[in-house]
């Protein structure tokens, strides 16, 4: 039987328009801390994000979104959170925050394989 471990993970959302409210999700945050693991992984429908705001900034959401994959990377694209371990990174990710790409609530599971669960979160609740 394969050991399951307890995973953390948070949506990532686009609000093009914070005074609207008006949301979608285009990424997923996942954490383990057995595994000292953290990921990020992102999609973003620029068809969506267009609908909701016709003057979105596309490239400067991609940068972004790019960004909290970087930082979650660790190295020298994490930028100021390089010396970070994996909670502390995916803590400072989750933090609430008023800007276009926003993280959702937290949620926990089980998985034996969080790369793997990273992907099946994409793939279920993003794309």
């Amino acid at each position: 039987m394969n050991e399951r471990d307890v995973f953390e993970y948070a949506l990532l959302r686009v609000v093009p328009r914070i005074e609207r409210g008006e949301c979608f999700n285009a990424g997923v945050l996942v954490y383990c801390r057995a595994h000292s693991f953290v990921a990020a992984r992102t999609h973003l429908d620029e068809g969506k994000l267009l609908a909701l705001d016709p003057d979105a900034d596309v490239t400067g959401v991609r940068a972004a979104l790019r960004a909290v994959e970087g930082v979650c990377a660790g190295g020298e694209a994490a930028g100021q959170a390089i010396h970070d371990d994996a909670g502390r990174r995916f803590r400072w990710l989750i933090a609430p925050r008023s800007t276009v790409v926003q993280p959702g609530p937290v949620h926990t599971g089980l998985t034996a394989d969080p790369e793997a669960e990273t992907e099946r979160l994409l793939q279920l609740l993003v794309r």
